[in-house]
């Protein structure tokens, strides 16, 4: 890696350990049933969140399992979950439950962990995002240690399926894949609509894992790195939308050129709006070009980067960001 990789290597991964961000102010919630976006803290930057009532609205606005095109509640109820599975299982599984998802399964190995929550009709695959993202009682350094080796192992590698992907994503996922392959193959038979999700790291590993099963109703990430390259996003067979909050740094590696993005993208302006492009000054599109991350609002980000200690640029990878303002964006257009 060159020194410029490594600097923002371990500028994400200061983040990710829990290094307080760019203060912000609260923004109160304008209109009955938004929610308060918090200002984030070192107190808060750091699943699990413990506090935060998981799928609350989930009775009035269900899940649209057979849908495929965009969907704000898909969405937000995929936002919900890979927020969720940063908790423990004793957390996890009655949050899934309060939502209508009264089976659980957790898939964990060294590198990998999911959730696979269903009911009969649809099954929602959530891969949790990296290790050091965890706030935890007691530090596990071996399993950060483990995360680092993943998501610093960006040598691209042959993907089955075609083209190439990142090597420490993969690796990842074959740790996992012998046990959750049979399980979502069963759910499958049953008719249940595959559904996969992740955050950060978690949504590179949902890609990879839709892309290998194939048989999936839609794959929505959040803050995702790219994961391929562009013979991997030309044979991708699967609707993938890929929502990027802001200044979020971390669909910003690894670097572009050799690496793409693939799926439609969904970009939530600085106002928390969703956009189809994250370039406000030009007509919203429907398929975006894999662009550099930041480059449309490089004036914008420098002004306030170090605007306290850690760039808003990290702030806004926070995974509970994500699931309000998709919620809000949900009452704002009352989506049915």
């Amino acid at each position: 890696m060159t020194n410029k990789k490594i600097i923002l290597f371990a500028l994400i991964m200061m983040s990710c350990s829990g290094a307080p961000l760019s203060p912000s102010q609260p923004q109160p919630a304008s209109q009955p049933g938004k929610k308060e976006i918090p200002e984030i803290t070192f107190k808060n930057l750091s699943p699990p969140y413990e506090d935060y009532v998981y799928f609350q609205g989930s009775e009035e606005y269900a899940f649209r399992f057979n849908s495929t095109a965009f969907s704000l509640i898909n969405a937000w109820w995929l936002a919900e979950s890979s927020t969720l599975v940063y908790a423990d299982e004793d957390f996890v599984k009655p949050r899934f439950s309060q939502a209508n998802l009264r089976e659980v399964h957790f898939f964990d190995s060294q590198n990998t962990e999911c959730y696979v929550a269903n009911n009969d009709h649809f099954a929602i695959v959530a891969f949790r995002g990296s290790e050091i993202w965890k706030k935890r009682e007691k530090t596990d350094l071996n399993a950060m240690v483990a995360d680092l080796k993943t998501n610093i192992d960006i040598r691209l590698t042959d993907w089955e399926q075609g083209g190439k992907v990142h090597r420490g994503f993969k690796e990842a996922l074959d740790e996992v894949w012998p046990d959750l392959l049979p399980h979502i193959k069963n759910l499958h038979r049953k008719g249940c609509k595959i559904w996969m999700t992740g955050h950060s790291l978690g949504a590179a590993l949902a890609t990879l894992a839709a892309s290998r099963f194939g048989n999936v109703q839609g794959v929505y990430t959040f803050g995702s790195p790219r994961v391929g390259d562009g013979l991997f996003r030309e044979l991708l067979k699967i609707s993938i939308y890929r929502i990027v909050n802001n200044d979020d740094i971390v669909p910003h590696i690894p670097p572009s050129g050799a690496y793409v993005h693939v799926g439609k993208m969904k970009f939530i302006d600085s106002n928390g709006i969703i956009r189809n492009s994250m370039n406000e000054n030009k007509p919203l599109v429907n398929e975006p070009r894999d662009e550099t991350y930041g480059q449309v609002n490089s004036g914008r980000l420098k002004k306030k980067s170090f605007n306290g200690f850690v760039p808003a640029a990290f702030r806004d990878h926070v995974p509970l960001l994500y699931a309000l303002h998709l919620w809000n964006n949900i009452i704002e257009s009352r989506q049915y």
